[in-house]
């Protein structure tokens, strides 16, 4: 024996043997590497995809030009208007309806979606009120919630400009606490 290899003996310390890479392993590593790779080459895009929409900022709701305000009176009426919407990528613009009026020469709009299910109040005129068809809920002109919904209708802000009537987001009706 070597006197190296004796002497490892005696300190017990194992004598250092190198290990070497089968073939089969080496291949195993570098293919499964390599898939993996791809495959996060493939999953980083459709992940960033998918994630883009939440990342993006909230943007603020535009004024939108719904009809001259010569035309509003004090007597509610149903105007309908188009609001451009983005959803992820998908772009449309939904039509939504007000009821607008004038109150003491303000301008207010309503939303006419009842707060108890969500049907679509109709304004009575003979009563002077909106009236839900579908569980009788009753509204004043200025929203106030009168029987069966919970809480008033909700408001649209307003803004008149160059002789229109622009409407804004939809809020918690300040009219009728007022």
């Amino acid at each position: 024996m070597s006197e190296q290899h004796h002497h490892d003996k005696e300190h017990g310390e194992k004598p250092f043997t190198r290990r070497e890479m089968s073939r089969r392993q080496f291949l195993s590593y570098t293919l499964g590497g390599s898939g993996a790779f791809m495959a996060a080459g493939m999953l980083v895009p459709m992940l960033r995809f998918a994630v883009d929409p939440i990342l993006q900022p909230k943007q603020k709701g535009e004024w939108v030009k719904v009809v001259e305000e010569a035309k509003i009176t004090e007597e509610p009426q149903s105007f309908s208007f188009n609001v451009p919407q983005v959803d992820g990528w998908h772009y449309s613009e939904p039509e939504l309806t007000a009821w607008i009026a004038k109150e003491n020469g303000k301008i207010f709009a309503l939303s006419p979606i009842c707060k108890h299910l969500g049907c679509t109040v109709k304004w009575d005129s003979n009563k002077s009120e909106y009236l839900c068809p579908c569980h009788g809920a009753l509204y004043s002109k200025e929203g106030k919630n009168l029987t069966v919904a919970p809480a008033p209708l909700d408001e649209y802000q307003v803004k008149i400009e160059n002789g229109f009537v622009y409407l804004g987001e939809l809020r918690a009706n300040q009219i009728a606490k007022g």
